[in-house]
């Protein structure tokens, strides 16, 4: 342990131990995942910056693959000083925060549920570290604008090494998100059968995750864009299916118009979002997208004449509703009259 200290004491970090953790020191071999949570905060007054435990409303620990060269290089270098259980304190030199600003945007982004690189993809990072490009928070545009000494707080959850566990998407080769994309699916499929809609919601989302990743590297309408476009179709129908469930309608719409957008002729794009424009009362929408289901597919009438006379039936109990009211409001109006 001394002799841990002393080394990152040479690298311009001070660890202090509030913790003891459980075992022997692991080998941190490239490829062992880490999870912890962490919490950063400024050196100078300890204004804290980022928790993990209340990052997006979610107390969501934070997963690293060591060896994948993640950004912020000191979280390997000090995580791998540490017993699983442990909990350290890190002050490290701004020769070795001076990213993190960048780190913090994607961190948070991702708890948001935003894509990780949103606002970083006209800048590239070392830019962005030497300019006044703003990074959407307050904070980190200070920080980006004059680094400070930072300290980072971690209880390391789990060490996990290589072999041992199925990694995550983001953690992926571009050959391994595509084989694994199929795998995934079903798995949301199974979930979906057993009634489990959140989680099955999850792998959809992952699934479409790793090919938007991918399509992203290509020219759209190139024959690969297409390709992949291709398998995000019916993935991205699947997840519509699943908030359908939810409640979650406009979210259904926006999806179900962007594959419309491109694929006019796509039925259950047409049904879901007829669906949703129901649930919503867009009547005339959800009419004209169940007829366009009619024309498309003739054997769907059975389907569509359920969804119309339940739309019908709802119209009318809403409109009994709205007229109850108003009678009721009349009724009251009247009595305050006298």
């Amino acid at each position: 342990m001394e002799e841990q200290i002393a080394r990152l004491s040479k690298e311009g970090i001070l660890k202090r131990v509030i913790s003891g953790g459980k075992g022997e020191l692991s080998a941190f071999l490239d490829g062992t995942k880490v999870v912890f949570h962490y919490r950063t905060a400024l050196s100078s007054d300890g204004t804290v910056l980022d928790d993990s435990r209340s990052m997006g409303g979610r107390c969501k620990p934070m997963e690293l693959i060591l060896g994948k060269k993640f950004k912020l290089a000191v979280w390997e270098t000090i995580i791998s000083t540490m017993r699983e259980g442990e909990i350290a304190e890190f002050a490290c030199d701004t020769k070795h925060t001076a990213v993190y600003p960048l780190v913090s945007q994607s961190l948070r982004n991702i708890a948001e549920g935003k894509d990780p690189l949103e606002g970083q993809r006209h800048c590239c990072g070392v830019a962005q570290i030497h300019s006044h490009h703003s990074l959407g928070h307050a904070d980190l545009d200070r920080l980006q604008k004059e680094h400070q000494p930072l300290v980072f707080t971690i209880e390391l959850l789990q060490v996990l090494p290589p072999g041992s566990y199925r990694q995550d998407a983001w953690a992926m080769s571009d050959e391994e998100k595509l084989a694994a994309v199929p795998i995934i699916h079903e798995e949301g499929n199974e979930l979906f059968r057993q009634g489990q809609i959140t989680a099955a919601v999850e792998k959809y989302h992952n699934a479409i995750a790793c090919l938007k990743n991918l399509q992203m590297k290509e020219r759209p309408g190139d024959q690969a864009w297409i390709r992949l476009d291709h398998m995000i179709t019916p993935l991205l129908l699947n997840y519509c299916q699943c908030r359908l469930l939810q409640g979650q309608y406009y979210e259904v719409l926006e999806h179900c118009s962007s594959i419309l957008y491109k694929y006019e002729d796509n039925v259950k794009a047409y049904f879901k979002r007829g669906k949703a424009h129901a649930a919503v009362w867009n009547e005339k929408e959800a009419r004209s997208d169940f007829a366009q289901v009619l024309m498309l597919d003739p054997s769907l009438a059975p389907a569509v004449s359920r969804e119309l006379r339940d739309l019908e039936r709802k119209l009318k109990e809403k409109e009994t509703e709205e007229k109850e009211k108003y009678r009721r409001i009349f009724s009251k109006s009247t009595a305050l009259a006298e």
